[in-house]
């Protein structure tokens, strides 16, 4: 072998393979596939999505109130904003209290279970006073406030089976009395059949089945065994048979499911089927906002029960899809926050709540699209009504407050510093923060003898 010039032996290099294709970095797919992943795994996705998914509903809720509600405005010789006025006015007092509630801290939202219930029990047991409650659509479930105001404390008893419910399943997990099937049901469930006993004074079934959800997600996440949940779920459906078969309205309104043209009788199905009508004749886009054609006095209650109708008579399939995509996500983080967190409350409270929300917005949707009864109760957060907007706002603050209180939340929150820094002595133990100006963070990356 020749020599090199040196007289040293010529170096003999290794030969190259060539790489192996990464597949993570050539497939585009791949990459968004990833980078969507670690996106969705960030310790404040929960945070955002409760708090963004909430505010949109809200806002496209008041969109649609003010074009829905419009022509039923003008038809009781009213303003057409009439509706929208007080919806607005409800989103406000409700933003104050899910601000409010989400920054309470836990124990007060524990202490604040008991006052509520016993509030949400009185109102709703002064409902049947006469002269005090008032009924409306033949529910007597409605307390007058003077004027146009109204409120309907079966609402609130949503809020309050939900905190006071998490409050004593809480309780009971950290005695571990969870294990026997007494301390399960007791007192839980009698105080369930008193909200539901006091709602049914009234004939408003739709909300009892909101309770009755709540109950059930209540007991599926303490644990309870099949035995257990299959006994409280057959008594359930044997009184919801009776009190079904025992009223000829409830009866037509079973009837009604897939109906696709008005009827004769008891049973006209009329709001079921012009609800399909509203549905079937957006199409793909819609016919615009504001251009719904059956809310001119052919679709009963447009603004409130079937405003998922009008939303998909003007803003299409698109805008339903949306709406649909909103709460999926909102349930999706309910969900992420309850499975989480160590705390036995947050996750019976966080479970309760994802559970009122996502059942209620399931039956008023399927109502809508025929698949179910209709039950009288509004969409969440999206439907007009103060008195269902108010608790559910405050509901979502508790959502908030506990996903900005998980672990890795708080630590995310904490690591957040200002853009421009802060003022001099409050840096902490590294001495002042100085300006983080692209200066100062030029000459942090000179070396020291460059000028």
């Amino acid at each position: 072998m020749p020599g090199s010039r040196t007289g040293r032996p010529p170096v003999q290099r290794a030969v190259r393979r060539p790489a192996a294709p990464r597949a993570s970095r050539d497939n585009p797919l791949r990459r968004l596939y990833t980078r969507a992943n670690r996106a969705w795994d960030r310790p404040l996705t929960a945070y955002y999505l409760i708090l963004g998914g909430s505010l949109l509903i809200i806002v496209l809720g008041l969109v649609m109130v003010y074009s829905a509600s419009q022509i039923t405005a003008l038809q009781m010789s009213l303003p057409g904003s009439f509706f929208f006025r007080k919806q607005f006015l409800a989103a406000c007092i409700g933003g104050v209290l899910l601000l409010v509630a989400s920054r309470m801290p836990v124990k007060l939202h524990r202490a604040l279970a008991y006052p509520i219930l016993a509030g949400a029990v009185f109102m709703m047991a002064l409902v049947q006073v006469p002269g005090i409650g008032m009924s409306v659509n033949g529910n007597q479930n409605w307390i007058s406030l003077g004027g146009s105001f109204q409120i309907q404390p079966s609402e609130f008893g949503k809020l309050a089976l939900v905190l006071w419910g998490a409050d004593l399943m809480a309780r009971k997990q950290e005695k571990r009395l969870l294990t026997q099937w007494k301390h399960m049901l007791v007192p839980l469930v009698p105080v369930t059949f008193l909200l539901l006993g006091l709602i049914m004074l009234g004939g408003d079934m739709g909300t009892a089945i909101i309770l009755t959800a709540i109950l059930f997600g209540l007991l599926w996440l303490a644990g309870a065994p099949t035995r257990l949940f299959a006994g409280v779920l057959s008594i359930a459906g044997v009184l919801g048979v009776i009190l079904i078969k025992t009223s000829p309205n409830r009866m037509a309104r079973l009837a009604c499911i897939g109906a696709t043209e008005p009827k004769t009788g008891v049973a006209d199905c009329w709001q079921a089927v012009h609800g399909i009508y509203a549905l079937a004749s957006g199409g793909l886009f819609g016919s615009g906002l504001g251009a719904s054609v059956e809310k001119w006095g052919q679709l009963p209650e447009a603004h409130t029960d079937f405003i998922f109708a009008v939303t998909g008579e003007e803003l299409g399939l698109a805008g339903t899809l949306s709406v649909l995509a909103l709460f999926a996500a909102l349930g999706y983080a309910g969900i992420r926050v309850a499975g989480r967190t160590e705390d036995p409350f947050v996750r019976y409270a966080a479970g309760g709540v994802t559970t009122w929300i996502t059942a209620q917005a399931v039956i008023n949707i399927g109502a809508v699209l025929g698949l179910l009864p209709i039950a009288g109760v509004p969409l969440p957060l999206f439907s007009y009504g103060g008195s269902a907007l108010l608790p559910t706002m405050f509901a979502i603050g508790l959502l908030i407050a506990f996903a900005r209180d998980e672990p890795a939340a708080r630590a995310a929150l904490a690591m957040r510093q200002p853009r421009f820094g802060r003022k001099r002595g409050a840096g902490g133990p590294q001495g002042p923060r100085r300006w983080n100006t692209m200066r100062r963070r030029a000459s942090v990356a000179r070396s020291s003898g460059e000028r």
